[in-house]
């Protein structure tokens, strides 16, 4: 892999400015590749990780993009209008990390959260400008290793956007780009629905089980078909079907040692997006009427 010792930006033609709340291990991705495409990126986060980027920026090991380090801009507040503003924190930490996003600092920015769940959206819209908050999803697999040490190990990085075309287009193809596949549509209820019915079933077995998803779909195959049958049927209800066969064959895919998200938490000892994640589930099947048995079970086990 590539690998550059220094800390370099390639040109762009069309520079932006982009704010990134939570430079983790998904924004601090996203930090990195926008950066090096020549945009001016802001990081926003707490000051001992603000200190850590003005010093030595974000570095990041990938098999897709190679291994690079670049210079950003850090701030622990927002403090200037921008182009853009993705919003990629842990919902646990969600409500806390908005104080260093003022409305007012926003201007007319774009502002698109790149969270688990299907709640977040309305929690947004009645803070900033409902207009110019925009659903979105991610699929990837980063973490950060240390502040500011980004380490990437999915092949793929992909952002779908929804909303207005004409006002998602420009970003997505900025993020395009930088290397990061992006497409829109106009259904945010499928755009959500559809990774969190995916999502759950992998979140909360892999969790539950402390087993990685190869470990899951031998040894916990049943009730990962049965748990995916009823995401499936929840997304269903909320507007978004989904296909449980073709999700279980897309868990087929993922490398054996593959883990979740809220796994790692899990492992490190840090709070969980159980209520983002479950909970959301939980809460649309009873608007619904549909049963979750399993979902049910395993929220109990482990909130229990």
């Amino acid at each position: 892999m590539p690998t550059s010792p220094s800390l370099t930006n390639l040109p762009s033609i069309h520079q932006r400015t982009i704010a990134v709340l939570g430079p983790g291990g998904v924004g601090g991705l996203l930090v990195g590749v926008l950066s090096r495409a020549g945009h001016r990126v802001i990081c926003v986060a707490g000051q001992d990780t603000v200190r850590t980027l003005r010093q030595d920026g974000i570095r990041v090991f990938s098999g897709q993009f190679g291994d690079f380090t670049t210079r950003v801009e850090a701030d622990t507040e927002l403090r200037e209008h921008v182009d853009l503003c993705l919003i990629t924190v842990k919902h646990t930490a969600l409500d806390a990390a908005l104080e260093r996003i003022p409305a007012q600092a926003l201007g007319d920015a774009l502002v698109v959260p790149l969270l688990n769940g299907v709640e977040h959206l309305s929690v947004l819209r009645r803070r900033y400008d409902a207009q110019e908050v925009a659903a979105g999803v991610i699929r990837v697999e980063s973490t950060r290793t240390a502040p500011g040490i980004i380490k990437h190990g999915s092949p793929f990085t992909e952002i779908d956007l929804a909303g207005a075309h004409d006002r998602l287009a420009p970003t997505a193809a900025m993020l395009t780009d930088a290397g990061v596949r992006t497409r829109v549509s106009d259904d945010e209820t499928a755009a959500l629905w559809t990774k969190l019915a995916f999502l759950a079933p992998f979140a909360l077995l892999t969790t539950r089980y402390a087993l990685t998803i190869g470990a899951v779909r031998t040894e916990r195959r049943e009730e990962l078909a049965a748990l995916v049958e009823e995401a499936a049927a929840v997304s269903g209800a909320c507007g978004a079907p989904t296909d449980p066969a073709k999700a279980l064959a897309l868990y087929d895919t993922f490398p054996a040692d593959s883990k979740s998200s809220m796994q790692r938490d899990a492992e490190a000892g840090l709070p969980l997006e159980l209520d983002a994640i479950g909970g959301a589930v939980l809460r649309a099947a009873e608007r619904h009427g549909v049963p979750v048995p399993v979902v049910s079970r395993l929220m109990a086990e482990l909130t229990g």
